[in-house]
């Protein structure tokens, strides 16, 4: 018997495979709760005895027909319901068909079209995709990811063993010239086939030889670029299609996607590839413009920047070459605001800084209060370097000495716990100023003892680097590696997720050589130490889909694994990518060396879920490619491209409204729709009762136990679970993790404050609150916030954690979910106000540049419209 062929609707002509009819009847059963696995066996036998039919009289079906076919059986069989959903799911894929059709202007869709959803292409269509000098799009996202995969694996062909000596040690060919322009389009990797899988433009060719430029300088490339070139005209390197296809289909199947300006430049004139710089200011108006000067061309380069501007004279000052008196750090920080506000990236995305002043600095108080006044530095995101001398002052109620970075002389003392009560008071007033703890950030950098301390960070807190580190960042979609079986049992296929880790690990380093940084410095800084950043988004739908409360013991058991599963096998892969390509410039002067590792979890072995005994091992013997290998980067943006959600942030929303000029509907979460199907509990009355209570199931009559425990929202959890979410991962990142520390309308100042404590001696780095409606306008009102008390706590261990650490919990934490005041006080060494009335009205009513929106979510510090995907952060 021939091979059965089926007509698809582009009118390809494919193998016929009955397996996918029979998940259609079974999706449309188990929709309207009809599922029969004797009546599925007839159906599907009667719609393939009808195709068979077809087949014997010589005709090919098209899908259309087999549709037709299967909608006869289904009534053939009195399923007369489960007929008519599967019409309304084919007319309802007909219309999501057609939509996806108007956004990408193009028919038919290829099955990257199919896989994203309609609000994942508009996303894509508004800011990534590349667009001609008329407008219209020059590539799908097929084709934006095969483009960026193009661009990466080149990496991958110059350090062919054919071509790169690991040692070095060649002699110095001179350079060749060579024109890109006329290859551009012509060449790329051969297939099986023997046709093109894909061509580079002149963009890839320009980094592929400036790449090859750079090894040879470096004596360890063995032939001529005339020869290299010719090598890859001939095909000799077509067998590094695989690692084209590695990258390509990760991020086409949605497991893995890079930092948004690797999205937008890869390939492209631009070619900047980082999302992050960290710049240096000095005592003198040289450095202040030249950091200006360098940011704005970060800016234009879809990048942000973090500052440390501790160096510089308090305000008031003597400024001996001029007889006048200094402006100050927050003075000069209106020049970086300024520019930030001027240079707009191309439309894409407005720049962001992170501004951090030392805690000792003579104008600290003015650096706290700078956000207070609505509009003033709103391209900042600003922290407090918190030193470790003051903890001792404040354990001792002592008072705290401010030194002037000029003369290293002290200024004058103040109270440290008035100085703390200060931050956290803004804090909760509108979310800045974020702490950043200088012990914690320092306790394993293993390069201190090369570098120095560090002291900044990216614009959202998750990347400490030193001045002119770039952070080149990518996430792994932990939602997407939840697999069900049979029997509908779901669990993560750890071995994929190891695997895919892997290919992440090579892909990132691969960016740091095709990369067009702005500047040298830049590019010097960051190669010495080849810093990347794997991490991770989709925790929320991962835990969603088994069945796990986020802030449960087995919640955080969870975390755990899968933190420490990520930062070993993504630094087991840069040992192996060392061994063939080198380590990175400094390993051999760094702690690695030692065998020292950037990761807190590897001194707790008692903690130990992997053998990081023989890890360690091969970071002495052979090196490690990356100083630091992970972090834990916001995703707003590529999280909603992704379908999933964000970084390790709880669900910002289950269900809520979106108003269109056509008329109103409900996004409801994936995982949660499907859950209320698959217990018959879905309805378009429960959709709206969610949305109507701030997009939570707490405190619905209508809303099961189970439910509420699993599905709960960032609001729902209670701020002291989300430092220890925070605290988990940030035990096993070896940079720092971007979370935001959500806190309800009602929580008062005290909170902030033990939030802040808690946070410190929990290991976290960096600590970022935000207050529900202390911001943005109250377009979601929190459960928590209506009530004034959180409505039910999962019971968990994390307020014994607290008690252990010597701070006292919140009556909330005690009651364990009843409802009850919020709690009062603090005690011990640091003063409190207690709660503070809050009102409910908005304080500053955010709305999205773009779109409009008032429906803003803050990640980390940094905004994302939930609806359009606008974001000011260069991550996510």
């Amino acid at each position: 018997m021939s091979e059965r062929k089926v007509t698809k609707r582009d009118g390809r002509v494919v193998s016929f495979e009955p397996s996918r009819i029979e998940r259609a009847i079974k999706r449309a059963m188990l929709e309207e709760r009809q599922y029969d696995e004797a009546k599925l066996r007839a159906v599907l036998r009667g719609v393939l005895n009808v195709i068979e039919g077809l087949y014997s009289a010589g005709k090919t079906p098209n899908i259309e027909e087999i549709q037709d076919i299967v909608e006869m059986q289904l009534v053939k069989q009195n399923l007369f319901t489960v007929a008519k959903s599967y019409i309304i799911y084919r007319k309802e894929r007909e219309r999501i068909r057609a939509e996806k059709q108007g956004i990408l202007k193009k028919e038919p869709l290829d099955e990257v079209d199919k896989r994203y959803s309609v609000n994942a292409l508009k996303l894509l269509a508004a800011r990534y995709l590349q667009k001609g000098s008329d407008g219209n799009f020059i590539e799908d996202p097929k084709g934006m990811f095969k483009r960026v995969a193009a661009l990466v694996v080149i990496s991958d062909i110059l350090h062919d063993q054919k071509l790169f000596l690991k040692a070095g040690g060649q002699k110095t060919r001179e350079p060749e010239t060579w024109n890109p322009t006329e290859w551009g389009g012509k060449v790329g990797l051969k297939g099986p086939e023997g046709g093109f899988e894909f061509t580079w433009d002149k963009y890839h060719l320009e980094r592929m030889k400036a790449l090859y430029d750079e090894l040879n300088e470096q004596g360890k490339m063995t032939k001529g670029w005339s020869e290299t070139w010719d090598g890859i005209l001939k095909g000799e390197f077509d067998h590094h299609l695989k690692e084209f296809n590695e990258y390509y289909s990760m991020m086409a199947t949605k497991r893995f996607l890079p930092n948004s300006p690797t999205l937008f430049n890869a390939g492209t004139l631009l070619g900047q590839l980082s999302a992050c710089f960290v710049l240096s200011i000095e005592d003198d108006i040289e450095s202040i413009m030249t950091a200006a000067s360098d940011g704005a061309v970060i800016f234009k380069s879809g990048g942000g920047i973090g500052l440390n501007y501790s160096a510089l004279r308090p305000a008031g000052d003597m400024v001996f070459t001029t007889s006048g008196v200094a402006s100050g750090p927050v003075s000069f920080m209106k020049i970086i605001d300024t520019v930030t506000e001027v240079v707009r990236q191309g439309g894409r995305r407005r720049g962001a800084n992170m501004g951090i002043l030392d805690i000792d600095h003579p104008d600290i108080e003015k650096f706290i209060m700078c956000k207070s006044e609505s509009g003033k530095f709103e391209n900042f995101n600003i922290s407090v370097m918190v030193k470790e001398n003051f903890w001792d002052c404040l354990a001792k109620g002592e008072p705290y000495p401010l030194v002037n970075p000029r003369n290293g002389k002290m200024q004058e003392k103040v109270d440290p716990a008035g100085l703390f009560e200060m931050i956290a008071k803004q804090a909760w007033k509108n979310g800045d100023p974020g702490v950043v703890f200088f012990d914690n950030l320092n306790r394993r950098n293993v390069m201190k003892s090369v570098l120095g301390p560090i002291t900044s960070t990216n614009p959202c807190g998750e990347e400490p680097l030193y001045p002119y580190e770039s952070c080149n960042l990518g996430s792994l979609n932990l939602y997407a590696f939840i697999n069900e079986d049979e029997e509908g049992k779901k669990g993560l296929d750890w071995e994929s997720f190891k695997n895919s880790i892997g290919v992440a690990v090579r892909f990132l380093d691969n960016v740091i050589d095709v990369n067009k940084f702005p500047f040298p410095a830049i590019e010097r800084a960051t190669k010495r130490t080849r810093k990347i950043g794997l991490g991770m988004m989709g925790l929320a739908d991962a835990l969603f889909a088994l069945d796990i409360p986020y802030n449960s013991e087995p919640g955080f058991e969870f975390m755990e694994k899968v933190a420490e599963f990520l930062s070993y096998w993504a630094m087991w892969e840069s040992v192996e990518v060392s061994r063939t390509r080198g380590a990175f410039p400094l390993c051999s002067s760094s702690a690695c060396h030692q065998g020292d590792l950037p990761v807190e979890g590897y001194y707790h072995k008692e903690e130990w879920g992997q053998d990081w005994v023989t890890l360690a091992s091969k970071v002495r013997e052979d090196g490690i490619r990356n100083a630091e290998c992970t972090t834990i980067a916001p995703t707003g943006s590529i999280s909603m491209i992704a379908d999933t959600s964000s970084g390790i942030e709880p669900a910002y929303a289950l269900v809520y409204e979106k108003r269109v000029t056509v008329g109103n509907f409900y996004y409801v979460d994936e995982e949660f729709e499907k859950k209320l199907k698959r217990t018959q509990a879905y309805s378009e009355k429960l959709l709206k009762d969610i949305s109507d209570n701030g997009g939570s199931l707490q405190g619905l009559e209508s809303a099961t136990d189970d439910l509420m425990a699993v599905f709960q929202t960032a609001l729902d959890i209670p701020w002291w679970d989300h430092v220890r979410a925070q605290a988990t991962f940030a035990k096993w990142m070896a940079a720092a993790v971007s979370k935001t520390i959500n806190m309800s309308s009602w929580v008062g100042i005290s909170d902030v404050l033990k939030a802040y404590l808690f946070a410190h001696r929990m290991g976290v780095k960096g600590v970022t609150v935000y207050r529900d409606g202390s911001r943005t306008g109250q377009v979601l009102v929190a459960p928590s916030s209506k009530r004034g008390g959180y409505v039910a706590l999962v019971k968990n261990n994390t307020v014994q954690i607290m008690k252990t650490l010597g701070i006292e919990a919140t009556e909330q934490a005690e009651l364990k979910g009843e409802e009850t005041a919020p709690a009062e006080g603090m005690g011990g060494n640091v003063s409190a106000s207690g709660n503070v009335a809050v009102s409910l009205a908005e304080v500053n009513g955010d709305k999205c540049p773009s779109c409009g929106s008032a429906r803003i979510s803050r990640e980390g510090g940094c905004a994302i419209c939930m609806d359009c995907g606008w974001s000011h952060c260069p991550v996510a």
